[in-house]
């Protein structure tokens, strides 16, 4: 006895699954199953998330895709011709690539209104894999339907000459359609004359029967049609739904073997994820062969001699420094990861491309500032190396990096020459159903004006969800309980946060050491440049190196500036520009900075005004402070009332006053988390990178946890119980709104 799910699909369905995957693995936890699998249709994109949630609940997590075949070949684009589904699912590693080059070549070969591949791509691709002949849609039950058994069998003999006898099952599936009761008849006199396996399966496109009508609501959505549509697409019935093995053997009681090769399949597929491996490019030069202690020598090489011509003083304590930083690099396998990032931005200043200073936590290395990866120097402004890469934490180095806009797209070709077009793609992003959308896209499912729905979703607060909306804004809680509006909110409720699109990211770059499609499923974007299936965070989960290519409108406007200006005779060196210099700094206390980077908005003019900043580390507290949660924490107002004499300067301990002295004693800045860390409560400053970032998540399991560890170890360096508490309750406070000092300083 037992049942799995093997065709299913999640919201990466986009607007046809309505299967959150949270929400997936405790229903199908609660209903005593211990697998299951995603099927989506022509994607992958959600099979990480997937396995993850379904790992982490207890379930077996079995990857595969609802694909679309072309008999007629995948070249052949012709509206009029068949376009079949079939379900597979990866047995093994060499299933899963096998599934991930099928389904990227789809896209990026095949793509005409859908995905599609043809016999040809199946039979080099087939191996590892599991063939089920899918729903009505389907080739074997198109064809019993519509021409008779014999025209089924000799279909369904491509794919057993494919994917094997032992791999191929006739699916069978019954939502209350009588054209699915005519192929099951069809299907079972097939199974047993030839002795080819039925397994049966529900098309679950949502999690509970009484999820019918948003899922209907939302296939209004996808179409743009209103349900009272006579003409719309819509589901036949209500039986679409992850039903409980009770229900399915009650459906197929005549052929219960269909329902025990569910369990068959399932012991078959057996494919696991390896998260412990990074998969980073090897830098080479010249074509030459790869060899890594050339490159540790390389990389030694550039970086001391960085060094040398950056800094003259204090050069012991800054050898030091660096010895320390390339070891860690070095350790931890990264070598050629800053090679290749020294590589392309060196080129790229070569070729007269305006790269930025830096941003993120990058400038907080001293390598990455002696590889003039980066301009800023992490001693001069105090930055840390463990906010970028923590020895303690084993996860990728992030470099983003900003680039003319108009140029941007020069460098993603250099590195594609470099590395191969094959191994370098775009990053996806998805676009989830927020709370003010999925209002508008629901009523107007539901034939409610526009205008009634817009003055319904200006109701709900930016960032809100809908329940936080309807339990806050009073106005909003009436609407939620009119009778009128009743079926509106429990609809959105149920499509809220449900993947709406799929896009290209704005700046993500990942770079492989092998052809990408043998780690990930790729497809093309509206201008046929070829974009990873998984977001960015999924990529740097399965050791893919991934970094942002940013395309900066305000270097492209200094760039033409300083050329204007030197046509004019005018030269201006960006290296001997005084960071002190007294006229800008007038200017900016009136809050003259329109069209100044980062500092030309209303708010942002008002914040200038009110701190007068008399240098960059007074500008670099601007930047840090201008965000929503400082606003709304009086942040800004306390650093003012601070700086301007107002409100008295004060520590909460002596110790701290050299961390806080330039901040005027407000906590602005990540690092100074992580500095209080180390010098009150003596943890090392990988320690300390681990508390901010614990702390940065507001769990309040871990917030308990790190506040007796921070408390115990303060005490254990001589610090009172009561300011250790005091102190935990500071950094509690302002970890909400910390930021990156590495970054604003950059900006």
């Amino acid at each position: 006895m037992g049942f799995t799910h093997l065709h299913l699909h999640t919201e990466y369905s986009l607007l046809d699954g309505l299967n959150k995957i949270n929400n997936l693995a405790s229903r199908v936890k609660e209903l005593g199953m211990d697998a299951v699998a995603i099927t989506d249709h022509g994607n992958m994109y959600g099979v990480i998330e997937f396995y993850e949630k379904m790992r982490k609940e207890g379930i077996k997590p079995i990857i595969g895709a609802e694909i679309y075949v072309a008999p007629a070949g995948m070249e052949n684009k012709n509206k009029d011709e068949d376009r079949f589904h079939l379900i597979l699912l990866s047995k093994d590693l060499n299933g899963y690539k096998n599934l991930v080059k099928i389904v990227s070549k789809s896209f990026i070969e095949g793509f005409y209104y859908k995905p599609r591949v043809d016999y040809k791509v199946l039979e080099e691709y087939h191996e590892g894999l599991i063939a089920m002949t899918a729903c009505l849609q389907g080739e074997v039950p198109s064809k019993a339907l519509k021409e008779g058994k014999d025209s089924a069998k000799k279909s369904l003999y491509k794919y057993i000459d494919i994917f094997g006898k032992e791999n191929t099952f006739l699916e069978v599936q019954d939502h209350g359609i009588s054209e699915e009761k005519a192929v099951i008849k069809i299907l079972k006199e097939i199974s047993q004359e030839d002795g080819i396996p039925l397994v049966a399966t529900n098309d679950a496109h949502y999690l509970r029967k009484e999820d019918a009508k948003a899922h209907d609501i939302l296939l209004c959505v996808q179409t743009l049609s209103k349900i009272d549509d006579p003409e719309r697409m819509r589901f036949q019935t209500n039986e679409f739904y992850v039903k409980s093995e009770e229900e399915m053997r009650e459906i197929f009681m005549e052929i219960p073997q269909a329902l025990d090769n569910t369990e068959k399949i399932k012991e078959i597929c057996n494919f696991e994820f390896d998260f412990s491996s990074y998969h980073l490019p090897h830098f080479t030069e010249n074509g030459k062969e790869w060899d890594p202690e050339k490159n540790k020598k390389l990389l030694e090489e550039l970086t001391f001699s960085g060094i040398r011509n950056i800094y003259k003083d204090n050069i012991d304590e800054i050898l030091k420094r660096t010895r320390y930083e390339l070891d860690i690099i070095e350790n931890m396998g990264f070598t050629d990861y800053f090679l290749i990032v020294h590589d392309f931005i060196n080129w790229s200043k070569k070729q007269g491309i305006p790269v930025g200073p830096g941003r993120g936590s990058a400038p907080a290395s001293i390598v990455s500032h002696a590889l003039s990866i980066t301009e800023v120097d992490p001693i001069k402004y105090n930055l840390f190396f463990e906010r970028f890469l923590n020895p303690s934490r084993i996860s990728m180095p992030d470099f983003d990096i900003d680039f003319g806009d108009k140029v941007r797209d020069k460098v993603i070709e250099y590195v594609k020459n470099k590395y191969g077009a094959d191994r370098v793609a775009q990053v996806a992003t998805f676009g989830k159903m927020e709370a003010r959308a999925v209002i508008r896209d629901v009523g107007r499912a539901l034939a409610f004006s526009y205008g009634d729905m817009d003055k319904i979703a200006k109701l709900i607060p930016m960032g809100a969800s809908l329940s936080e909306a309807v339990e806050t804004v009073s106005e909003l809680k009436q609407k939620a309980q009119d009778p009128a509006y009743k079926e509106l909110f429990n609809i959105a409720s149920k499509l809220e946060g449900v993947v709406r699109n799929f896009s290209t990211h704005a700046a993500g770059i990942v770079i492989g050491d092998k052809p990408l499609t043998e780690y990930l499923p790729l497809q093309t974007d509206k201008k046929d440049a070829i974009i990873t299936q998984f977001d960015k965070d999924v990529i740097e989960h399965i050791g893919m190196l991934k970094m942002d290519f940013l395309g900066l409108k305000n270097l492209t406007i200094i760039q033409e500036t300083l050329e204007s200006l030197k046509k004019q005779g005018i030269e201006i060196d960006f290296e001997k520009i005084p960071e002190d210099d007294k006229e800008t700094f007038s200017m900016l206390k009136q809050g003259d900075s329109i069209g100044v980077f980062q500092l030309e908005s209303n708010g942002m003019r008002k914040v200038l005004k009110g701190v007068q900043p008399e240098s960059i580390e007074d500008l670099t507290a601007v930047v840090a402070l201008y965000r929503p949660g400082t606003i709304k924490a009086g942040g800004i107002e306390e650093y003012i009332n601070r700086k301007n004499g107002t409100t008295k300067v004060s520590y909460p301990h002596p110790k701290l006053e050299t961390i806080l002295k330039n901040t005027y004693g407000v906590i602005v800045y990540q690092e100074q988390v992580m500095q209080i860390a180390n010098t009150l409560a003596g943890y090392s400053m990988a320690e300390a990178d681990t508390l901010r970032k614990a702390i940065g998540k507001k769990i309040p399991e871990i917030m308990k946890s790190q506040r007796s560890i921070f408390v115990e170890k303060a005490l254990n360096n001589g610090v009172e119980k009561e300011t250790a508490e005091k102190v935990f309750d500071l950094i509690e406070y302002f970890a909400g709104y910390g930021f990156n000092k590495a970054h604003a300083v950059s900006y």
